[in-house]
């Protein structure tokens, strides 16, 4: 064998070691992992969703009625405060009618706040019930499409109130969501065929 021969075979050996080894090496790195995240906005779903519409219809309704009742009873105060202004002061007449004035204007107080606790109670149970099954409807449609994370990403509304600036900037997360499914349309539809949520 000669020496060109010789140099020739070392030079095809090294560059087939060298190409194995660049073959390993590639084979070794870890493929870039497919983006198995998806996004929901909360806000939509609530706005989007049938039982909420149901819901605030609902509530109007028990707003309305309870508002004729407060609206009575004003009628009746303001009617019965007239009366009092017609009696002397320091009469026993005068003192029966005041006596009536005060009790109606402590019914009217304590309706106002019933009705205002009672609302707080129906809305806060509401949302939560809604809330929560915002997030099974989110799982099972997230597992349904094979995703390990889901976002909530809810756009703000432009211009913000400059009292809302810092706790929008602060609440919204979710910058960019390029490539990422958007759930919320499938999580709507979840609520409103769900037979355990009712308004």
């Amino acid at each position: 064998m000669n020496g060109k021969t010789v140099t020739a075979s070392i030079l095809v050996c090294v560059a087939a070691l060298w190409a194995a080894m660049q073959y390993g090496h590639a084979a070794s790195q870890p493929a870039t992992p497919v983006s198995k995240i998806g996004l929901v906005s909360v806000r939509d779903v609530f706005g989007g969703s049938k039982k909420h519409a149901l819901y605030q219809d609902q509530t109007a309704k028990r707003v309305a009625q309870a508002r004729i009742k407060i609206d009575d009873l004003t009628k009746q105060l303001d009617t019965e405060e007239g009366d009092l202004k017609t009696l002397k002061q320091g009469t026993a007449e005068y003192v029966k009618q005041f006596q009536v004035v005060l009790d109606t204007r402590s019914k009217l107080q304590n309706r106002q706040e019933l009705f205002k606790q009672q609302r707080m109670a129906e809305d806060k149970k509401w949302f939560e019930d809604l809330y929560q099954e915002t997030l099974k409807a989110t799982e099972a449609a997230a597992k349904e499409r094979g995703l390990d994370l889901v976002l909530e990403r809810t756009e703000p509304k432009f211009p913000i109130a400059s009292e809302e600036v810092w706790s929008t900037v602060s609440t919204n997360k979710v910058l960019y969501g390029g490539g990422c499914p958007d759930l919320t349309n499938d999580v709507i539809a979840r609520i409103d065929a769900s037979a355990t949520l009712k308004p």
